[in-house]
């Protein structure tokens, strides 16, 4: 290494102070999914990260999801699969794999690279410690001719009721960082597959987060030139969904974002999880790899 590439680590250390000093105590809930969860280098460089923050003095909780390995898990089993409105209903059968998938095999893993890499994690379910409190998802549909309105059960998916923190609030005051799979509880004890992303943004918002970071697979919200749009104002989002700016899938992503925001929450960053130390550059340094959503732009 020449003095020169020392030079250059020695300034970006510095320059990183600011943020430091921005989000020294904070917590940062982080949702952990997509390429950046599959992709062995990526997902080793994201634990080596969360050691980093919580080293510089940061709070970092981590949801993950695992959607494609709870589908081929499902395929090696035989579990058949049955969608309403799009979205797979979750029976008894399929339940105790997502479980199975969730709070055990991916869960461990995510914790184990985090210890690798020289930090200390805990491991846990929405259902331990009655963490994450669901009821039963349901949706409304009516009928465009009768005008007769039926409501879809898509089974054992939930939706997040309540958030007790208090465990993480222990987990964290210990030095650890907690991995927290969507496993929600019902008040009468029943399993529930919850959205990662919802159940990140239910437990930021419990936990007063300073930052809800989402891991995705897209570069952010894109102009109609295709352009990054990397501030995104609450006052904005609609405007852009009316005008065909926002569209597809990013639609229910901004939407659940700008609740979260109205929540308490100061910024969601929609996050380009393909981008090597993503959460490090959108927090550590002026050059952002996302669109932030906030009330004011802070």
């Amino acid at each position: 290494m020449t003095m020169t590439d020392i030079s250059d680590t020695a300034r970006i250390l510095s320059e990183a102070l600011p943020f430091l000093q921005r989000y020294d105590d904070q917590v940062i809930v982080v949702k952990f999914g997509g390429h950046a969860m599959v992709d062995p280098k990526l997902a080793h460089q994201f634990a080596r990260d969360m050691v980093m923050l919580k080293v510089c003095g940061l709070n970092p909780v981590v949801v993950h999801g695992g959607g494609p390995q709870i589908n081929r898990m499902l395929d090696k089993l035989a579990v058949k699969a049955e969608f309403r409105e799009g979205l797979r209903v979750t029976d008894n059968d399929t339940m105790e794999v997502v479980e199975m998938v969730l709070s055990g095999s991916i869960n461990k893993s995510i914790v184990a690279s985090i210890q690798q890499a020289g930090g200390r994690a805990v491991g846990i379910s929405g259902k331990d410690g009655s963490l994450l409190i669901a009821e039963r998802y349901t949706k409304k549909k009516t009928d465009p001719v009768t005008g007769e309105v039926t409501t879809i059960d898509f089974g054992q998916v939930g939706e997040p009721a309540r958030v007790n923190a208090e465990i993480l609030h222990t987990i964290m005051k210990s030095d650890a960082i907690p991995v927290i799979a969507p496993i929600g509880v019902g008040w009468d004890g029943d399993t529930y597959n919850v959205n990662a992303d919802t159940a990140a943004g239910a437990i930021a918002v419990a936990l007063n987060a300073k930052r809800l970071l989402m891991l995705t697979d897209v570069a952010g919200v894109l102009d109609k030139n295709k352009n990054l749009i990397s501030e995104l104002k609450l006052a904005e989002v609609q405007g852009l969904i009316d005008d065909g700016t926002i569209t597809a899938g990013m639609i229910p992503k901004i939407e659940s974002a700008a609740s979260v925001v109205e929540s308490g929450v100061e910024g969601v960053i929609i996050l380009d999880g393909r981008v090597p130390h993503s959460v490090l550059l959108e927090l550590l340094t002026p050059h952002g790899v996302g669109t932030r959503v906030s009330r004011d732009g802070v």
